[in-house]
């Protein structure tokens, strides 16, 4: 009787330790995608400086027609930004060295089960 109560306590620590430590990992994990980035963090962030210009003028403006709305959305991204500074931004073209979250984690079970 001494013994199974004994497995079941320490059972039942080592789920709690298992389930703390899963916590503290899935909260860490978002931080892992800085990993993937290839950019100079001593650059600071991107200038959008057309896009900034480009949103003040249209704030400063009479609201688009519908016409000129579908002519800017159709130009970039959306109707107030257009094409503005469209190469400095990340998109799946000019990322290509990013390897995406399957990948990554795809590479880590190979190495854990050792089908390197």
């Amino acid at each position: 009787m001494k013994f199974s109560r004994f497995i079941s306590i320490t059972l039942r620590t080592v789920l709690v330790a298992f389930t703390c430590a899963l916590l503290i990992m899935s909260s860490a994990l978002p931080a892992a995608a800085i990993s993937s980035s290839r950019s100079n963090p001593s650059e600071g962030a991107t200038r959008l400086d057309k896009i900034f210009e480009k949103s003040e003028e249209v704030t400063k403006a009479d609201p688009l027609s519908m016409e000129e709305t579908q002519r800017e959305a159709n130009q970039g991204l959306n109707e107030i930004q257009g094409g503005a500074d469209v190469n400095q931004m990340n998109r799946p073209e000019n990322s290509s060295h990013a390897t995406t979250a399957k990948d990554q984690l795809q590479n880590a079970l190979e190495r854990v089960t050792g089908k390197d």
